[in-house]
């Protein structure tokens, strides 16, 4: 059976502050581990050495990080040898009108500067020089971009025969036109499309270029079915699609009938539409007094719904709880789960809850909610319709005989995203795409 190593390549995993996306990364890096692949996690993000390690130390305290030495860092790995970077620079540029920001050693002498590159969505793919140094701090020559740098790390880092996930479209942007033969995996984390959301709505600015060059990666991994197909009907067959998940926990029956806390669990972001929630947490409390909502989570919005209720006056029954480490505690004794998303890529939170017993309520949104609950274990709710909301949210409190049948479907719904389940479907397939060569011209 072929064992290629793999790499699982993100730009940053900061315990805490890149929410689910994180959490399905380090989940996906630790089961392949244990599914028997050599596995090293990659990330790109200039913070310090000292930084790292303690998101390395978080990682493996909670259970997420076989082991620490295989979660490396690019800035890590320069500030501990530089010979790597400087045995790709040439040429010597840094050209006038770019600001750069410089990376130094632990004596304060640089190593490279990274440009500073203002009011361009697209930042990352510029070609500015980064500039590298040499052992006297002097410059030695350049790489192209950010692109450049990634290309000049992963050489060096990955085998021939290694297989890398890339966890991120701005990386793939940069990896697709990688002279390697290394394999490389392009994950999905999110909706590839502007509002309405709807299969011919206008593609989002910053996947355009991704569309143009995702033939050359040796797969594509669509979180749902739902979104491959779409994919497929508006762009083709060019690219290797298929459909592999972000596996989930199944824990403890936690879906409580008769009890009146339903909890949300999402960034407070404008598009996750919270405030639709609160406002229908007004009416539910005029039939239901004592229902009560706890939001978990931080972000953006959370002054502005702060303030929204308190303006409601639901001091009482709506609790913005703020972060927290363990998820599966969020449903202890909850009634069901709310998601008032406006688009998703998977909705992992809605694997979770029915993980744990918990029924779901959710608008009926791309991409996700659907390819789990129509298993049962929820109730979908056409898209931004409070009234409709509202309804569900009562009918669910109120129906004890539908709530005790959502719980008992919720673990069986789960099981298509079962983390084990998943976890044997990736295996598969980083073992199938190691053995063929890689798609992209530029590389064979």
């Amino acid at each position: 059976m072929t064992s290629a190593p793999c790499f699982v390549l993100a730009s940053r995993l900061i315990p805490d502050q890149d929410g689910g996306f994180a959490r399905a990364v380090m989940r996906r890096a630790f089961d392949l581990h244990a599914e028997g692949l050599p596995v090293t996690i990659l990330t790109v993000d200039p913070a310090a050495t000292a930084d790292h390690e303690a998101h390395r130390a978080e990682w493996a305290r909670r259970g997420e990080l076989h082991d620490v030495a295989h979660m490396r860092n690019l800035y890590d790995d320069l500030r501990a040898d530089a010979s790597w970077l400087r045995s790709a620079a040439n040429g010597t540029t840094m050209p006038a009108g770019v600001e750069y920001n410089h990376v130094v050693d632990g004596t304060g002498q640089r190593l490279l500067s990274l440009p500073i590159i203002t009011g361009d969505p697209r930042w990352h793919t510029s070609d500015a020089p980064v500039i590298v140094y040499d052992e006297a701090g002097e410059p030695l020559g350049s790489v192209p971009g950010f692109g450049g740098l990634y290309r000049a790390w992963l050489s060096h880092v990955v085998p021939f025969n290694g297989v890398v996930i890339v966890e991120a479209r701005q990386l793939g942007d940069l990896l697709a036109s990688w002279e390697s033969p290394a394999r490389l995996v392009h994950t999905i984390h999110t909706n590839h499309l502007e509002a309405p959301y709807t299969p011919d709505a206008p593609i989002n600015a910053l996947w355009a270029g991704w569309f143009e060059v995702a033939a050359a990666f040796d797969a594509v991994a669509w979180p749902t079915e739902a979104q491959a197909h779409d994919v497929r009907a508006r762009f083709g067959a060019g690219r290797a699609d298929v459909v592999a998940p972000n596996g989930v926990d199944m824990g403890v029956a936690a879906g409580a009938t008769g009890s009146r806390r339903a909890v949300m669990v999402n960034r407070l972001a404008p598009g996750k539409r919270i405030d639709h929630a609160i406002r229908a947490w007004a009416d539910v409390v005029r039939v239901v007094p004592d229902a009560t909502l706890d939001i978990y989570g931080e972000g953006p919005e959370r002054e502005r719904l702060a303030a929204l209720i308190g303006e409601l006056g639901l001091d009482a029954a709506v609790t913005l709880r703020g972060h927290v480490s363990d998820v599966a505690e969020c449903y202890r004794d909850a009634a069901f789960l709310l998601l008032t998303t406006a688009y998703e890529g998977q909705g992992l939170v809605v694997g979770e809850a029915l993980g744990t017993g918990t029924p779901v309520i959710s608008y009926d949104v791309a991409y996700g909610p659907r390819d789990v609950l129509s298993r049962g274990g929820g109730i979908l709710v056409p898209s931004g319709d409070e009234t409709a909301l509202l309804r569900a949210i009562l009918t669910l409190m109120q129906d004890d005989e539908l709530h005790a049948r959502l719980v008992s479907e919720a673990p069986t719904a789960a099981q298509v995203v079962e983390r084990s389940v998943v976890s044997r479907r990736w295996a598969d397939l980083v073992r199938s795409v190691a053995g063929h060569p890689t798609r992209r011209p530029a590389a064979r």
